[in-house]
């Protein structure tokens, strides 16, 4: 009946449908890409029609019940049963509303994509402003950085600690290490003890029924020949002999304890006797430590060697200059073989095992090398402090040794030669005779030659020049006229041109001969000063060639040029006449007017004069000239005039040289002429004011000395510790030196005081620059660097880094002492641009520089200064200052003879000043 009624129905289905609605359909049908209709069996449309009747799940996302063909289909199932044909139209209904659903839904995305597009790049188009977000942004990731970099360095702060702990932990274990290493050692020991005195002392067993004389026949064994009793007496002979030598030893009572209750003179004498010897080495031996058949004077030795373990571990500030890692190893394996010795003594009348014996051996080995390397590195450091005493004490003897009519040579004479024997068995003793006496050699050649070697009379004497007679100037001339004409010779120059002079004025020329015997003339002082003025004088010549007057520049020049030249000749000669007549003032000044004067021809002429009148030392810079064509005839006149000075200044020296006898003996008195006629009635306002800060600071010293006894000549402030105290706070300093800080009397020692002043600041930094390396890098104080300060003295004070890789070109730098020594050099060259002592360092190397000048200069005798110099580089190299004992024992043998001769000059002076100081302090409330 079912059947039926849909097949009666399914006309009027298809009729009732639309036509409309049927055209749609197949167009739909027919626009499909992948799919083709086609009518399902009759089978399965009728499977399709019974499930199309079944009711539908309702489904939230589907939209298929909301559209026209779904409601379409529902009206034309209720209306009629649902044929195949119907269910197959409602199928393709519908899956062509999803599709165009999903299209349109589509179409939406993309134009919502479109539109993001659109609106992002606008966005991004546009220009961006600065807002208050980014702003805020910006400063919290500032801030985050600053957080995390202060984080950082926090945990880096912490990781240093940590490391500083690990490490001390860990060397606290290691200690505790040793200790625990050591103990077991002693209970082995004591062990070992113990069963040596159960094995000595063995009961019978108590299960043994044998009496005690059957006992002992049974232990002990008669020799069957006299082989075996040979044997059995030998060794009770050896074991006798080893109890006597080991209880000789134990008799001396060389412990650890007695050594160090015990004064270290004691200690050096007991171990020097020769019973200690004696007794040492026969353990030494009889341990196989040393050889039998060795010579005597090498078992000595290794027997000192040997007993200055107990000296390292009982005295060790008496013995070691520091406590560096050398000396620790070294302390280490003193302790170790001493152990190692007491263990083998413990029990005289056993022998002691292998492994006892190995142990002895190698610690032995073992101090053995680690004291002939700690005895060769100190041994040098005192060789060259004694060499340097040694060669201070030749060069006192070298200044002193012509002085016969002072007596000041025989003073001298005896405490040198008792110093210098002393410092000779000594350095015989650590070094050998043959090498002490070669090193010796060596450095007082050096010495001696560092002073500079004197040019021949030939070279220096001038071409021009007849030698002069000593003997006739003195009896024609009075000493002081011949000393003046012996010098006014080569400087006769017109006075208005003094400041293109290279040569001082008599005065000083006198006070430096006073100073110095062997005094020259040099140009190097005045060099910049004189180039200075020379090129001033070609500027005006220039603007006067401009203005019309270069003729009176001409004649003017050539008129200098003569009078210098003329002083250079003996009057009467050829060569005088010569340049008389080719430099005549009057027929150079008519060529000019004329216009008939050639450069050319006149420079010619002095190309061809100047060789015939210098010294053989000048023929360079005259050769030099000559082959100068300059087109510029200004520049030629400068550099004429310029090696014209310089044979002016050939002719003083030689003038000099002749003359010194004579002139030294007039130079006091000349010095006390010229002063007077300088000061007059004139008050010396500055020698009061030095005298009275040198007297104060002196008062004060010895106020602070108050505690001792004040009768002791060291103790009482005399005039001449006063002098000698001022002159001291003059000369050692380090700010630059000002114009009321020199006194009257000094006022030609300017100069002197000045380079002193520069010479001590360079000193002084170099030296803390140093001591410093030297305390970072564990080294002896008292070594001396002088390869390394040589180079460091003309390294510019702006440059740290030059200094710290003139210490690397000899020695490698850790990182951390490197980084160490970079900051204290920055900071000491920083002082040093600066004029001023800050770092403490440098404050106490300044001290000590001082007080060493000061203790050597206020020395009274002779024996006084002797044993001042002598101890001289023993003081400085201990101080800091090994590198700089020559320089300094120079700079006080320098100021000597400046105190010297001030005293014997303005001695006149001096007492007035001291007079008027001693009136105001009694005036004084």
């Amino acid at each position: 009946m079912p059947h039926s009624d849909s097949s009666n129905m399914e006309p009027d289905s298809s009729h009732a449908l639309h036509p409309t609605i049927r055209e749609e359909v197949q167009d739909l049908m027919m626009s499909s890409d992948t799919d083709t209709a086609h009518a399902p069996p009759p089978h399965l449309a009728a499977r399709f029609s019974r499930s199309s009747n079944l009711r539908r799940k309702s489904s939230a996302t589907s939209s298929r019940r909301n559209s026209l063909s779904s409601h379409h289909s529902s009206r034309s199932s209720r209306s009629a049963h649902g044929g195949p044909y119907s269910t197959h139209v409602a199928q393709h209904l519908r899956r062509a509303s999803i599709i165009e659903t999903r299209k349109a839904r589509l179409a939406d995305r993309a134009a919502h994509a479109e539109q993001v597009r659109l609106r992002a790049a606008l966005a991004k188009a546009a220009p961006r402003a600065s807002t208050s977000s980014e702003e805020r942004a910006l400063a919290a990731k500032q801030a985050r950085e600053k957080f995390l970099a202060q984080v950082a360095a926090n945990c880096a702060e912490e990781v240093k600690r940590a490391k500083k702990v690990a490490e001390d932990t860990r060397e606290k274990k290691a200690a505790e290490h040793l200790k625990l290493k050591e103990d077991m050692f002693e209970r082995l020991a004591e062990a070992e003890k113990r069963r040596s005195l159960l094995q000595q002392n063995q009961r019978r067993p108590r299960t043994a029924t044998l009496p005690s004389v059957e006992e002992r026949k049974v232990i002990i064994r008669k020799p069957g020949n006299e082989t075996e009793a040979a044997k059995v007496i030998q060794k009770a002979w050896r074991n006798s002999k080893r109890r006597n030598i080991i209880a000789d030893f134990l008799q001396l009572g060389l412990t650890l304890e007695n050594i160090q209750k015990t004064s270290f003179e004691e200690v050096g004498s007991l171990l020097s006797q020769d019973k200690v010897l004696d007794s040492t080495t026969k353990v030494l031996r009889m341990y196989g430590l040393q050889d039998s058949d060795s010579d005597t004077t090498g078992e000595t030795t290794a027997t000192r060697t040997f007993l200055s373990a107990f000296l390292v571990l009982g005295h060790p500030a008496q013995v070691l200059s520091k406590e560096g890692e050398q000396e620790k190893d070294l302390m280490e394996k003193a302790k170790h073989v001493l152990l190692c010795l007491d263990t083998a003594v413990m029990n005289p009348s056993l022998s002691p095992s292998t492994n006892q014996l190995e142990s002895l051996s190698d610690a032995y080995t073992s101090f053995q090398t680690a004291f002939t390397a700690w005895k060769d590195r100190d041994s040098s450091v005192l060789l060259g402090t004694m060499l340097a005493q040694f060669v201070e004490l030749d060069a006192i003897w070298q200044s002193v040794k012509n002085d016969k009519d002072g007596h000041v040579a025989e003073d001298y004479r005896e405490g040198i030669q008792h110093n210098q024997t002393l410092l000779l068995v000594r350095l015989k003793r650590l070094a050998g005779p043959d090498t002490a006496m070669k090193m010796i050699t060596a450095a007082v050649r050096k010495s001696r030659k560092a002073k500079g070697t004197k040019k021949s009379a030939s070279d220096v004497r001038p071409r021009a020049t007849s030698l002069p007679s000593v003997d006739t100037t003195a009896s024609a001339l009075t000493p002081i006229e011949a000393s003046v004409a012996g010098i006014d010779a080569g400087a006769s120059e017109v006075r208005s041109r003094k400041a293109t002079s290279l040569l001082p004025d008599n005065r000083t020329i006198m006070h430096e001969l006073a100073i110095n015997k062997e005094y020259r003339i040099d140009i190097k002082p005045k060099t910049d000063m004189r180039e200075t003025a020379i090129q001033a004088v070609s500027a005006n010549m220039r603007q006067g060639f401009e203005s019309g007057l270069g003729d009176l520049f001409i004649v003017a020049m050539a008129e200098t040029i003569r009078e210098k030249l003329l002083s250079l000749v003996v009057p009467g000669k050829s060569l005088h006449t010569l340049i008389s007549e080719s430099l005549d003032r009057t027929m150079i000044a008519n060529q000019v007017k004329m216009g008939a004067f050639s450069y050319e021809q006149f420079f010619t002429f002095m190309n061809s004069l100047l060789p015939k009148i210098c010294a053989p030392v000048r023929d360079a810079e005259v050769k030099a000239l000559s082959d100068d064509q300059t087109e510029d005839p200004i520049e030629r006149l400068a550099k004429l005039n310029y090696v014209v000075d310089l044979l002016s200044v050939d002719h003083a020296n030689f003038s000099l040289q002749m003359n010194a006898p004579l002139l030294i003996k007039e130079a006091i008195s000349y010095e006390h002429r010229c002063f007077a006629n300088t000061v007059g009635g004139l008050t010396l306002r500055r020698t009061s004011q030095w005298w009275s800060g040198a007297k104060r600071k002196t008062e004060e010293e010895m106020i602070r000395r108050s505690n001792r006894d004040q009768s002791m000549p060291a103790n009482r402030a005399t005039s001449d510790k006063i002098y000698m105290q001022g002159l001291v706070d003059l000369a050692i300093g380090v700010t630059e030196l000002q114009e009321a800080d020199v006194p009257e009397t000094l006022e030609l020692d300017r100069s002197r005081i000045s380079r002193m002043r520069h010479d001590i600041l360079r000193m002084v930094m170099i030296s803390a620059i140093l001591l410093t390396a030297k305390n970072l890098m564990r080294r002896d104080v008292r070594s001396q660097w002088k390869e390394q300060a040589q180079r460091m003295w003309d390294l510019p004070l702006n440059d740290g880094q030059a200094y710290i890789a003139a210490i690397e070109s000899r020695y490698a730098l850790p990182p951390n002492t490197k980084t160490q020594l970079s900051g204290t050099t920055e900071r000491i060259l920083l002082d040093g641009r600066n004029g001023q002592v800050s770092h403490p360092v440098v404050k106490v190397l300044l001290q000590k520089i001082k007080a060493h000048v000061f203790t050597r200069l206020s020395a009274s005798s002779a024996d006084e200064r002797v044993k001042a110099a002598s101890s001289a580089s023993q003081v400085l190299s201990s101080g800091g200052l090994p590198e700089f004992v020559v320089q300094i024992g120079a700079m006080v043998d320098e100021l000597q003879r400046v105190a010297d001769v001030d005293r014997e000059a303005h001695g006149k002076w001096y007492d007035d000043v001291i007079k008027a100081v001693n009136q105001e302090g009694t005036s004084a409330p």
